[in-house]
C-alpha cells in the first residue's frame, strides 16, 4: 500500500522535486491512481465534498472543484474502460463523450484500452435526450444501462438511435451487481462511477463498491444538499481503509479502499 502523507506539498511525490509550486504531472498521478493489477473488475468512485459534507452546490459538483482536482478527474478517466453514471447527472452537468488524450495513449495502449473510456448510463426511466452528442457523436459508443421492466418505446428509440442498451435487471430499477458484471464480462473491468449520490448510494449498498477517491474542499455551504452518497442506510457500515492522501492548496485527495 502506498501511503503519501502527511503531506504539504507535491514533493510527498517525488522527493527530488524541491519546487512545491509546480503542479503535479499527468503521469505521477496516473501512477499514484492506477488501478490494482491483475484482471478482476474493480468499481472506484470520485467524488467532491465540501467541509460540511455538500456533494453538490446548487445541484452540481463544480463549484466545490478545483484545478487540480479536475486533472484528477481527467486522470480518472485516463484510466478507466468505463465511466458509469447516473441519468439525472447526465442531465445536469452536461454530460459529453469522453475524449481522448495524448498523454494516456501509450499507457491505454500497453493495457488493451481504447482511446477513451466509454460512457455507460445508468437508468430506470431512459428520460434522455437522444440527440445530445454523449449518444450522436462518441468517440466510444454510449452505452444505456436499465432494468428489463424499463418502457419499451423507451428501449427500443434507444436502440433505433443507434445505441446499446443493456438490461440488468428484473424490474425498471437496475440491480447495480448486474450492472456492473455485464460491463466486466464486455471487457469494461476497470470502472469508474462519477455519481451522482443516487447511483453511489445503490452501489454502496450492493456492496460492489471497491474504492472511493474523495476530494474535500475546503468549503463550506450549509444548505440541505445531499451527501456524495444517497439512499437507504446500510444495515453494517461499510469500512474503507486510507490508501493515500494528497494535498494542494487546502484541497485533501484522498483514496479508500474496502476492506
Amino acid at each position: 500500500m502506498r501511503r503519501l502523507f502527511p503531506v504539504t506539498d507535491m514533493t510527498a511525490l517525488n522527493p527530488q522535486v524541491s519546487d512545491a509550486d509546480r503542479d503535479w504531472s499527468l503521469d505521477e498521478l496516473a501512477d499514484a491512481y492506477a488501478y490494482p493489477e491483475g484482471g478482476e473488475r474493480w468499481l472506484r468512485a470520485n467524488m467532491v465534498s465540501s467541509l460540511d459534507g455538500a456533494g453538490q452546490h446548487e445541484g452540481r459538483s463544480q463549484p466545490l472543484s478545483s484545478d487540480t482536482d479536475m486533472r484528477i478527474f481527467g486522470t480518472l478517466r485516463g484510466l478507466a474502460d468505463v465511466v458509469v453514471v447516473g441519468a439525472e447527472t447526465v442531465r445536469l452537468e452536461g454530460y459529453r463523450p469522453a475524449r481522448a488524450r495524448e498523454v494516456f495513449a501509450a499507457r491505454r495502449a500497453a493495457a488493451g484500452q481504447g482511446p477513451a473510456p466509454a460512457i455507460a448510463v445508468v437508468t430506470a426511466s431512459l428520460d434522455l435526450d437522444l440527440a445530445l452528442p454523449l449518444f450522436t457523436s462518441p468517440l466510444v459508443p454510449t452505452l444505456i444501462v436499465t432494468g428489463a421492466g424499463a418502457p419499451a418505446d423507451r428501449i427500443a428509440a434507444a436502440r433505433d438511435a443507434g445505441v446499446e442498451v443493456l438490461l440488468a435487471g428484473d424490474g425498471a430499477a437496475v440491480d447495480p451487481a448486474r450492472a456492473v458484471a455485464l460491463l466486466a464480462e464486455r471487457g469494461l473491468r476497470r470502472q469508474l462511477t462519477e455519481g451522482g449520490p443516487r447511483l453511489l448510494g445503490q452501489f454502496a449498498a450492493a456492496g460492489v463498491l471497491d474504492e472511493l477517491c474523495l476530494t474535500v474542499s475546503p468549503t463550506m455551504t450549509a444548505g440541505d444538499a445531499q451527501r456524495i452518497a444517497h439512499g437507504p442506510s446500510l444495515v453494517h457500515p461499510t469500512r474503507f481503509g486510507l490508501a493515500s492522501l494528497l494535498e494542494q492548496d487546502g484541497f485533501l485527495f484522498s483514496r479508500y479502499r474496502r476492506i
